[in-house]
């Protein structure tokens, strides 16, 4: 798995130092992807007369071209190192990200900008793939197994800081520079931490105190990857992450949309709302990975994260079901805030276990795990809508729902070992 003398010839301060980068990266990265759905609730739905449906498919060709990237992105993490890999997503995302806001300067009519969108926003996608394989390689690469669940709950938490912020901060990027001009700011500032993040992993890389593989030079393990694909633990936690994803990717990009369109609420509390229930799954993947370390520790490997998916998911969809079926904003916010933060404690238990299975090449079967997972999250956006008008949005939440219980019973099927292998 990790390389334990790699790890340990770096002190805890930078090894912890390096997980805080690694949120900032997800948080930059996840701010630039939602940005699009406050941009599509507020100017491109109500102003520029996009329909739902094109926005829905707006979001889905970023998650059709990411979920398909995602292999490929693996292997270039395997191949390259996770550093690397990480540098070049980030410079590449920052580029499409400004692109989103230029084509609003070439173009005026809603054809054009919505065929704009897709291009740009497909591009994007393709470019993210390495984010979260590469972050999870990097955990694995630094920490220590009884930290590596605490540490991708951290990695992913910053995900969702960034996605909390997005709304009342792209919202006031808005409000203050217009739509255009608000995505080459946000874009602008990716490249810059790109560019800041490889300064400060390439020093490690000087001072030859980075693990090998965060700037490897090695051959392909195509051998080991064909038997990855055998593995059915993989593909258990693959369904499982599909479903999870499926649920999430629900909330990502309609959960604005829902506040604002279906509740009424007013524009700047609506903003504010979804930034404090993706806050709360944020915080729920923080204590979510410390809690399946502390699981892990007294139920055992396989037992402990069981118990944290399926608490987790079960509650998710029981507090979401609470949500649409009360009243009053704040009993809404409260119960979704619930519902995602119970969520999010599942996170850090997917990518550990994905890295655990990999073994060498766990940028390959992380990236698997996410294109797999990805299957679900990539078919919400434009499903969502579609189930809505047949059944309502409080019936559209309730299919996710289900969903989600189904992926959290996925668990009671997935053995992982007690322990690590040498060899791993």
């Amino acid at each position: 798995m990790n390389d334990p003398v790699a790890a340990s010839s770096l002190s805890s301060t930078l090894r912890w130092r390096i997980i805080i980068l690694l949120m900032a990266f997800a948080g930059f990265g996840h701010f630039n992807r939602v940005a699009i759905s406050v941009a599509g609730s507020e100017v491109f739905i109500p102003k520029l007369h996009l329909s739902e449906v094109q926005m829905g498919w707006v979001y889905t060709a970023f998650l059709i071209v990411y979920t398909f990237a995602m292999v490929p992105g693996g292997w270039l993490i395997d191949r390259i190192g996770s550093s690397r890999a990480l540098t070049l997503y980030g410079l590449a995302m920052g580029t499409f990200v400004a692109l989103t806001g230029a084509v609003g300067w070439l173009t005026g009519s809603p054809e054009s900008l919505w065929i704009g969108l897709l291009i740009i926003r497909s591009c994007a996608g393709f470019c993210s793939a390495p984010l979260h394989p590469g972050a999870a390689h990097v955990v694995s690469d630094l920490m220590p197994d009884r930290n590596r669940a605490t540490a991708n709950g951290m990695v992913t938490a910053g995900a969702l800081i960034g996605i909390a912020f997005s709304f009342p901060a792209f919202g006031w990027l808005m409000d203050r520079l217009s739509w255009p001009l608000a995505f080459v700011v946000s874009g602008a500032l990716m490249i810059a931490f790109s560019l800041f993040w490889k300064h400060n992993t390439q020093s490690l890389s000087f001072r030859a105190e980075a693990p090998p593989t965060l700037f490897p030079d090695e051959t392909d393990r195509p051998a080991e990857w064909a038997s990855l694909l055998l593995d059915r633990n993989l593909w258990l936690v693959s369904l499982s992450y599909a479903a999870y994803g499926y649920f999430q990717y629900l909330f990502f990009y309609w959960m604005d949309y829902y506040f604002k369109e279906v509740l009424k609420v007013p524009t700047v509390d609506a903003r504010w709302a979804s930034f404090w229930i993706m806050l709360a799954m944020g915080a729920g993947m923080a204590i979510g990975g410390m809690s399946t370390d502390v699981a892990c520790h007294w139920l055992g490997r396989a037992r402990g994260r069981r118990a944290v998916v399926v608490f987790g998911m079960g509650m998710g969809a029981v507090f979401a079901l609470l949500g649409v079926n009360v009243t009053g904003q704040i009993n809404v916010a409260m119960c979704l805030a619930v519902s995602m933060a119970s969520l999010g404690m599942c996170e850090g238990v997917f990518w550990t276990s994905a890295t655990d299975i990999g073994g060498k090449s766990r940028g390959f079967c992380g990236a698997f795990m996410n294109a797999l997972g990805n299957l679900g999250g990539l078919v919400s956006p434009v499903l969502t809508p579609v189930i809505a008008q047949q059944m309502g949005w409080s019936g559209a939440i309730a299919v996710a729902c289900i969903i989600a219980a189904f992926g959290g019973a996925v668990w009671f099927a997935i053995e992982l070992p007690e322990r690590q292998t040498a060899e791993s």
